[in-house]
């Protein structure tokens, strides 16, 4: 077998095709074996743009006129597919007429290589950035369920270490009457209600100091001292307390549901920690905790019920009043001593 039939079957196999361009008539004279595969037999009377429409034959004279070379890609139907070939054109020199070499490389492989990367990129972000959305709201339903510090101890060990917070105060709410204001109404009207309360809480107790442990139906608990130490924690349910009933009594000036809450504050030590394996929340338990559910359920509606202890705990912004022993613990009722701006939820 000679050298050039050696050659041609190598350039057959690796879909490489050669022609001679001639550049005055835009046709193909010689041309190999593969471009005889792609187009049929030899034909010189045949165009380039013929064979490759999108061919920009512009480029390609200023190309071949500037440096002799011009290099570019094209692609054609080939049997039902389409194929996409590397062009390289090399003016020859010598030959005695405006004659250029053409080099065709199959490339519809790579191409398709190329399209199902990117593709494959594609997916990859899109799923990055649904993962990314799924992991923020992960992240913010396990903060509304724990506190920040405890978020971050469970993210990095898988658990959150029981600890003892001491001294803290916790504030505790529920309304008079809830049970007959279920019978009465809806249960999405209920439930948008509440919504709507829980939310303003959560944002006036923030604003001093105050973290929402956890709501059950009308039952709503709120700490100060967990899980960062807060050396006015007193001050701080006090203030919430008071601000809580002011905004329910102008919520119930222009809602149609009239909501009757009850406040119990008390202060001492309490256990933090994540309770339950599958649906773990964090949940804050103790004595002052207990004391704090017994004195709202002691408490009048619209009023504030604390142990008597905390009377020397605050300041002149508030008053307090003896109330009866509740469990043989006294207890004072604390209001605001004078009237303050209108808090907003």
């Amino acid at each position: 077998m000679s050298i050039e039939a050696i050659n041609e079957q190598l350039l057959r196999a690796i879909g490489v095709g050669v022609a001679l361009v001639d550049l005055e008539k835009m046709t193909l004279g010689f041309r190999n074996d593969t471009f005889a595969e792609w187009f049929g037999p030899q034909d010189n009377a045949s165009q380039l743009v013929d064979l490759f429409p999108a061919l920009d034959i512009t480029a390609l004279h200023e190309g071949l006129k500037s440096t002799g070379q011009h290099t570019t890609e094209a692609s054609f139907k080939l049997r039902r597919r389409t194929m996409t070939v590397a062009m390289e054109f090399n003016r020859t020199v010598d030959t005695g007429g405006p004659i250029a070499v053409l080099v065709c490389q199959n490339i519809t492989r790579i191409k398709e290589l190329e399209s199902m990367i990117d593709s494959y990129s594609v997916m990859v972000e899109r799923n990055t950035r649904e993962i990314k959305r799924e992991k923020d709201q992960v992240e913010k339903l396990l903060l509304d369920m724990m506190p920040r510090s405890a978020y971050e101890e469970y993210k990095s060990f898988g658990i959150v270490a029981p600890r003892v917070f001491e001294p803290v105060s916790v504030l505790a709410l529920d309304f008079v009457g809830f049970d007959p204001l279920i019978a009465k109404h809806e249960p999405g009207v209920i439930v948008s209600e509440l919504n709507d309360i829980y939310s303003a809480l959560d944002r006036i107790g923030e604003q001093f100091g105050c973290q929402r442990i956890r709501t059950h139906g009308d039952s709503y608990i709120s700490v100060s001292g967990v899980p960062d130490p807060e050396p006015e924690h007193v001050t701080a349910v006090a203030n919430a307390a008071v601000r809580f009933l002011r905004y329910l009594k102008q919520r119930n000036e222009s809602h149609p549901i009239k909501w009757q809450p009850r406040i119990g504050i008390a202060t001492g030590n309490v256990i933090g920690s994540v309770v339950g394996v599958q649906r773990y929340i964090y949940d804050v338990f103790g004595p002052a905790v207990s004391r704090a559910l017994a004195l709202r359920q002691a408490a009048q509606p619209a009023s504030i019920l604390g142990e008597a202890s905390i009377s020397s705990l605050l300041d002149e912004t508030f008053e307090t009043t003896n109330c009866p022993d509740i469990n043989g613990v006294a207890t004072v009722c604390v209001s605001e001593q004078s009237a303050a701006a209108p808090a907003t939820g």
